[in-house]
């Protein structure tokens, strides 16, 4: 790999990237510990008892550190009555105090708890949303403003053995970074370290650093960025991962998965918050799922290491470039294969979890948002007249008998593609394995035009086996379109989206795969299954086929009940594909994160709300009783509203 783009130990082997020990009271964090789960608190932080009680249910749930927010010094003062209630009881997990626009609250909590989170995006910096040139002394000037409102924080970490996060969030980069950097990782980034320049000039090293986002593409890039840049100066800090307001369900989980894994993958990760808009107890165990799957990753089957410069960058997301075949890549978006092989026979019903209702009277097809785009059939045919927009995919042997081979496609194995008579003058399926994808099958099938590849892979690291035959193509200049296919067996329902939304979506984050194959067996029903494949496609942001909620998970600020107010705009809205709403309990990342989403609804005070269009408040001090309503409004005003089908 390109020094200039390494960013883990490696993208071919397991290897975890060791970072230095952060002690957070009697809890080790980083080096070659394992990686630590946490989660933050929803109660008012001066409830003392409310927030004892739900600390206690987050400890028992697995939860390592807990975070709670304190957002001025009356909250940060209370941390410790709650500190010693814990311990009283019992309990001795770490405090983390959440800290953003309030140093003072900070000083103190850093006194009489294990840790303090930052954002250096409000910390010192009040944000306008204003562009402003500065020149490179005024620049310096601000940087010399910073120090002097930071230090006195980091000193007395230094002095009390606090440890620190340095939190940098991309919905509130302040407005500083944003006009030298941009809204950009490398603005994440430059905002994390300066702060951790500060700590160094302090000789002040006990610190976590995190890159959040709700974009997970954003977020990936960040934090791979970050580890090149302390590769480069051979720093080794510990990484916090997490995407911001992933949301609730099904949503939530798929969305945490695909940041989150990706990251998992390559060995990044000390410790892990899932920002789900539930009870946070309800958190830890995806957290814990994610990365105990990481425990016995090694050995794995060995896989060709990367010995070049990486085709593609992974700090930008660029969609890899591949020929157009019906519709399969070139523009196309990602294309969506059910695998109905495994089923005892395939009838009209067969179709309904995928997104086709037949209706008997009208006999016609009604198709759903969530409606693939090809079966797979295998060895099975069809005695009855299928969607108009469904291709089906039939083993070679199977499709050559068949009479009727309108919109039919065969599945060739590797080699058998080349030694077939007969072929599809439209489009052929040929599936390869690492095995078979060699430099002379590349240079034969890249001749090909109406060839689609389907990258198939049983490794244990099934991920960077299909990268590393994605990239493999890439660096041959091979333009052929290929799906990616996961093959899960036995799993849970939580495991199957965990797992398939990591090793897929993690392609799709770096701009890799025409279309996702997901063959499970014995692990979820088919409409959880199709479900998740377009709530993969939607999560890296390749795909949308439904409203998207940037929904934070709450926590002492939030100004309303979240979860109940989520559920309320979701009723009213979710049959607005492709808009992205923001729901934010209070201001902290409230007008950053509406930068990422078409509209937001945020709480600016009791029963109060403010309404966003993209970074812009349009509507202030709105009643939390009509604010849906006037959400509502907002959207038909400018153009978005479609009334739902019946």
């Amino acid at each position: 790999m390109n020094f200039s783009k390494k960013y883990c130990n490696s993208l071919t082997e397991y290897s975890r990237f060791i970072t230095r020990e952060v002690s957070i009271g009697d809890l080790k964090l980083g080096a070659h510990h394992p990686i630590r789960l946490q989660s933050m608190t929803t109660t008012d932080t001066m409830d003392t008892k409310a927030t004892v009680e739900q600390s206690i249910r987050m400890i028992e749930a697995g939860c390592e550190l807990v975070r709670i927010t304190a957002p001025s010094l009356n909250e940060a003062k209370n941390l410790e009555l709650i500190r010693k209630e814990l311990k009283q009881r019992g309990y001795n997990t770490p405090i983390c105090a959440d800290i953003h626009f309030t140093p003072n609250a900070a000083e103190f909590a850093a006194r009489v708890i294990e840790k303090v989170r930052v954002n250096p995006g409000n910390y010192a910096d009040k944000k306008k949303f204003e562009n402003i040139e500065y020149t490179d002394s005024a620049y310096e000037a601000e940087l010399d403003r910073i120090r002097q409102r930071f230090t006195p924080l980091v000193k007395i970490c230094k002095e009390y053995g606090t440890a620190m996060r340095i939190g940098t969030n991309h919905g509130s980069l302040s407005d500083r970074i944003l006009s030298r950097y941009g809204d950009t990782p490398l603005g994440m980034v430059e905002s994390a370290l300066e702060f951790l320049r500060i700590c160094e000039d302090n000789n002040y090293q006990n610190i976590v650093i995190s890159m959040k986002a709700s974009n997970t593409q954003v977020m990936v890039q960040a934090y791979r960025l970050l580890v090149a840049k302390m590769i480069e100066t051979n720093r080794n800090y510990p990484l916090h991962l997490g995407v911001t307001e992933a949301g609730d369900g099904e949503d939530g989980r798929i969305k945490s998965a695909v940041g989150i894994g990706t990251l998992l993958e390559d060995g990044l990760g000390d410790t892990i918050r899932v920002s789900l808009t539930e009870e946070p107890e309800f958190e830890i165990p995806v957290a814990r799922m994610l990365a105990e799957r990481y425990a016995k990753r090694s050995p794995h089957n060995k896989i060709k290491p990367i010995d070049f410069e990486l085709p593609y960058d992974p700090y930008y997301h660029e969609r890899n470039k591949t020929r157009e075949i019906i519709n399969l890549g070139g523009h196309q978006v990602p294309r969506v294969i059910a695998d109905l092989s495994m089923r005892d026979s395939i009838t009209a019903a067969s179709l309904f979890p995928f997104g086709y209702h037949y209706s008997v009277p009208l006999d016609k097809w009604n198709l759903t948002e969530q409606a693939v785009d090809y079966v797979y059939a295998g060895e099975h045919t069809f005695d009855f007249e299928i969607p108009g927009t469904l291709g089906v995919i039939y083993n070679s042997e199977v499709w050559k008998k068949n009479n009727n081979k309108e919109r039919a496609y065969p599945l060739f194995c590797g080699e058998e593609y080349f030694t077939s008579e007969e072929k599809s003058k439209q489009l052929n399926f040929v599936a390869v394995d690492v095995t078979v994808l060699h430099q002379a099958f590349i240079d034969k099938i890249g001749q090909e035009e109406k060839v689609c590849l389907v990258l198939d892979s049983f490794n244990t690291h099934t991920m960077p086996e299909l990268r590393r035959m994605a990239i493999e193509l890439k660096q041959q200049n091979c333009h052929i379109p290929f799906i990616i296919k996961g093959n899960y067996k036995g799993l849970n329902e939580a495991e199957f989206q965990l797992y398939s939304s990591t090793d897929l979506g993690a392609l799709l984050v770096d701009g890799f795969g025409d279309g996702i194959w997901i063959k499970q067996k014995d692990c979820v029903s088919p409409q959880v299954c199709n479900s998740t494949a377009f709530g993969i496609l939607q999560a890296a942001r390749v795909r949308s086929s439904k409203t998207e909620y940037i929904s934070c998970p709450s926590c002492g600020r939030t100004l309303f009940d979240l979860q109940e107010t989520t559920q309320k705009i979701r009723e009213r809205t979710d049959h607005l594909k492709g808009i992205k709403i923001g729901i934010m309990g209070c201001i902290v990342n409230g007008p950053g994160e509406m930068a990422d989403a078409d509209y937001g609804y945020v709480g600016t005070g009791p029963g109060k709300i403010s309404l966003y269009k993209g970074k812009e408040v349009v509507k202030k001090n709105v009643t939390s009783e009509t604010a849906v309503d006037e959400l509502i409004g907002l959207i038909r005003e400018h153009g978005d509203w479609v009334e739902r089908a019946v």
